[in-house]
């Protein structure tokens, strides 16, 4: 495929969306590729005295525009609150991806600053920044680990495995996306819209749901760019590996967006100094890590409480290693998923009023049945096609339910990862009937618009 093409439909995929998009995006690519241009040829005259500044102020330029897309009405209305005054808010669209292309911006300028990016054209650039599949909710590649490939002509020609591989991968995803992650959003939806009536049961149920919707989600999405990346003999770097096996929270940060997690360890951890300078100075710096996550993922006091609350366990983590080490495989497995499901709670709740008044439904222990609106969000076509009619009709919004719940636990637990489904995958009928009844059965049970949950930040 020639860059020229991959380019165009790149950026009309990015533009589909909001034409106005387009302009954001270009600019972004242009000015970056200018300061590229400025450090290398400061490298070639050997003038060490401005590369630096030269990218910080380039970095520093990229951070004020994520800064003013997406935290410039957070930054007004705290000020507001704080000061008492009464400025008026924005209400800025927030570019899509824009995060996710703009870090990864970051990392080039920052390898360029370090001597380690060798000499692009403008084009073979904007097609690193812009290609599709990863665009939009990431994975953030490195310049090493896509230019190269963009620049091999052997990849050009169609290759009938990775086809039949990517196109497998990539309905695996939309199934994860479509039938399982969009029914558990669905009884989320309704469980956050009645914070006020839920009660304990509901409660756990919903907030159970939601990390299950965000895991299918977001692996959804990984598994689709990873499949379309193959399609296109592209192979893009693992972004999520099984996290909820972690039996601990810092095993699990080592396998959930892996990417954003490698970008902070080489751009902020290392920089800070890692773990050289003693124990408290790791834990400061995974403090600031896990603090720059949580204003990463969106402009809200909820995400950073959320980032805090990961961060401090990890760090309690670290500190108690051999404690948590020598806790039996499933007390620490537990710990881990409930743990994370609750501070979830805050990722999804619309205030941090809002997530406040969800842990009192929780700690009021006032169980109750769990809501029939709740447990119909389940009734798929599907299941209510195999079981309406018989004899457990009253009882029959539960069983949905604990069959999505059950499903979904098997799938987390007991089943290969995509990355690992690719490997071993093999192009016969049987993967062929499979790859298509899946991709049917989810373009069939397209119900309405739903984006990714990452779409957002």
């Amino acid at each position: 495929m020639g860059r020229a093409f991959l380019l165009g439909m790149s950026l009309w995929f990015y533009g589909y969306f909001n034409p106005a998009y387009l302009l954001i995006i270009v600019s972004s690519v242009c000015i970056n590729y200018l300061f590229y241009l400025w450090m290398s040829r400061l490298q070639q005259q050997d003038n060490n005295k401005f590369r630096k500044p030269v990218m910080i102020f380039a970095v520093a330029v990229n951070l004020g525009i994520i800064g003013y897309f997406k935290y410039m009405d957070f930054f007004i209305e705290n000020v507001n609150a704080v000061a008492g005054t009464d400025w008026p808010l924005k209400h800025i669209m927030l570019p899509l991806g824009i995060s996710f292309f703009t870090f990864q911006q970051i990392s080039f300028i920052v390898d360029t600053y370090r001597g380690q990016v060798p000499k692009y054209d403008f084009l073979t650039y904007a097609c690193y920044v812009t290609f599709f599949p990863q665009l939009v909710a990431g994975p953030i590649v490195t310049h090493d680990e896509l230019v190269p490939q963009l620049l091999d002509t052997s990849k050009k020609k169609i290759d009938w495995d990775n086809m039949a591989k990517g196109f497998y991968i990539f309905a695996l995803g939309l199934g994860k996306k479509v039938l399982i992650a969009d029914v558990f959003g669905g009884a989320v939806n309704i469980g956050y819209g009645n914070i006020a009536t839920l009660q304990a049961t509901n409660a756990i149920v919903v907030m159970f749901a939601y990390s299950i919707q965000l895991y299918f989600d977001f692996s959804g999405y990984c598994d689709m760019a990873m499949g379309l990346g193959k399609m296109l003999n592209i192979d893009l770097p693992l972004n999520f590996d099984s996290p909820y096996k972690a039996l601990n929270l810092a095993d699990f940060w080592n396998r959930w967006h892996m990417t954003l997690g490698r970008f902070f360890t080489r751009y902020v951890y290392i920089p800070l100094g890692g773990n050289r300078k003693g124990n408290m100075r790791t834990y400061f710096n995974i403090f600031i890590v896990f603090l720059l996550s949580g204003f990463w993922h969106g402009a809200a006091w909820t995400f950073v409480i959320w980032s805090v609350l990961n961060g401090l366990l990890v760090i309690v983590t670290r500190m108690f290693k051999k404690a948590f080490d020598a806790m039996p495989s499933v007390l620490g497995w537990l710990i881990c998923q409930v743990y994370f499901s609750m501070s979830l709670v805050f990722f999804r709740a619309a205030r941090t009023r809002d997530a406040i008044d969800f842990f009192k439904q929780i700690f009021h222990l006032n169980f109750t049945s769990i809501y029939k609106n709740i447990m119909t969000a389940f009734a798929t076509p599907g299941l209510k096609f195999l079981l309406d009619g018989s004899a457990l009709a009253n009882s029959l919004p539960l069983i949905y339910a604990a069959i999505y719940y059950v499903i979904a636990l098997v799938i987390i637990i007991g089943c290969k990862n995509a990355h690992e489904k690719m490997v071993a995958f093999k192009p016969n009928v049987r993967s062929l009937l499979w790859t298509v009844v899946l991709f049917v059965t989810s373009v069939l049970s397209f119900s309405g618009i739903s984006t990714f949950l990452y779409f957002n930040f």
